[in-house]
């Protein structure tokens, strides 16, 4: 394994969003993401996704996929832990096989929690429960955070009814109540969301400064190869990356400040004050 990452970075990524849904509420009827201002919110677990997804098109080896995208036979991510990984080891061990192996989980972290199978039944089939062989349940704390983007301004939300030419239930005889449907979108807006990366906490996984630069080689192109209906290719795009890599592990400046230093515009346009001694790298978007 490389050495773990020497140096505290810090980062943000500016993205602009014009007729898509970029993160949909299940809990709100699909609708575009918005906190109670009407500030338009991407949830860190849905940019995550899509970090993951663009470091397996660079041929990473990543552990949490998605069924749509996934590359080998796993079902499960238990399936793929017992297909990669000894779990017979100790909890130590396991957590050590499963960063080695994965970029993912050695960036961001991960829960290894399985259940024990029960003995062998009367057709010699072995179950889950909470008998025969114990389960494995191991925390795996991740130097990498990211958090949610929110938008420079409120958003507008467009909704539009829509309808299905065939029913998906009944006989076909008449249309059903499953043929209609809405689609949100989020008519125009510029996000921005924030993340670091911690030296100390990389020591325990192993992420490397080697991974930190598969990470920033993906940013500037974060949604290509990422098409939906509810996001048409080109309605997503990354405008900037800036990357902060401090002078020593500890850091030169909190988070915090160095994030207070990115001033972004309703039209998409950025600036930063630059910090003594701390100047960001930035990248225009792909």
């Amino acid at each position: 394994m490389s050495t773990p990452l020497q140096n505290k970075i810090d980062f943000a990524v500016v993205m602009k969003v014009k007729n898509a849904n970029p993160n949909g509420d299940p809990l709100n009827g699909n609708r575009p993401r918005t906190d109670y201002r009407n500030y338009g919110e991407i949830s860190d677990v849905a940019i995550k996704r899509k970090i993951r997804n663009r470091l397996m098109d660079e041929g990473e080896a990543v552990f949490v996929q998605s069924d749509d995208r996934r590359n080998d036979e796993a079902g499960s991510l238990r399936e793929r832990a017992e297909a990669n990984l000894d779990m017979k080891k100790k909890p130590d061990e396991i957590a050590k096989q499963a960063c080695a192996k994965w970029i993912d989980v050695r960036a961001f972290g991960q829960l290894l929690a399985f259940k024990g199978k029960k003995k062998a039944g009367k057709k010699g089939e072995a179950t889950e429960g909470d008998e025969g062989d114990g389960g494995v349940s191991i925390g795996i704390r991740g130097p990498v955070s990211v958090q949610p983007a929110f938008s420079v301004e409120p958003i507008e939300v467009s909704s539009t009814q829509i309808t299905k030419s065939v029913s998906g239930e009944g006989t076909g005889e008449k249309r059903g109540s499953d043929t209609m449907g809405m689609k949100h979108r989020v008519d125009g807006g510029v996000y921005t969301f924030f993340g670091s990366m911690n030296p100390q906490l990389a020591e325990r996984t192993g992420f490397s400064d080697k991974d930190a630069e598969s990470i920033k080689k993906i940013f500037p192109k974060l949604f290509e190869n990422d098409e939906s209906a509810a996001r048409p290719a080109g309605s997503m795009e990354v405008l900037k990356v800036y990357w902060w890599k401090h002078n020593s592990k500890p850091g030169q400046y909190s988070s915090a400040k160095v994030h207070g230093t990115l001033k972004v515009n309703p039209d998409g346009s950025s600036t930063t004050t630059d910090l003594p001694g701390l100047k960001p790298e930035v990248i225009d978007g792909f």
